[in-house]
């Protein structure tokens, strides 16, 4: 993808984003980051790696358009731009090209916008 295309992905205002983290973050420590506890980060999964959305807790948090997505490796329901709770699942590498590129676009937009705090161990995909 070819740098002006990726401008699309840039955020209206601009984001401060930390230094990204490799820390290993378990398939149960994310599942506990889904929004419903209060205090609690929210965190969303692409391909493995970890964003803290919870800047974002209107969307991401219970009750949100995205919620579905929280405390999970959502790569495969963001492949198909789905908001199925089935979709939601850590298994994308079967996917076609087309699906393929979808998702590298979201983990574009997410890295732009979402700070990455880890990265998922303890899960096949």
């Amino acid at each position: 993808m070819s740098a002006p295309a990726l401008k699309n992905f840039e955020p209206k205002d601009p984001v401060q984003l930390s230094p990204p983290k490799d820390d290993p973050i378990s398939v149960e420590k994310l599942g506990e980051a889904d929004g419903s506890a209060e205090g609690r980060p929210v965190y969303v999964a692409i391909k493995g790696i970890v964003f803290d959305v919870s800047n974002n807790r209107s969307s991401y948090g219970p009750g949100g358009s995205y919620h579905v997505f929280a405390g999970k490796d959502a790569s495969r329901a963001l492949a198909k731009s789905s908001v199925k709770p089935e979709d939601a699942i850590a298994k994308w590498d079967d996917l076609g090209d087309k699906e393929k590129r979808v998702l590298n676009d979201w983990y574009t937009f997410f890295s732009k916008r979402y700070n990455i705090v880890g990265r998922v161990v303890g899960s096949d995909h």
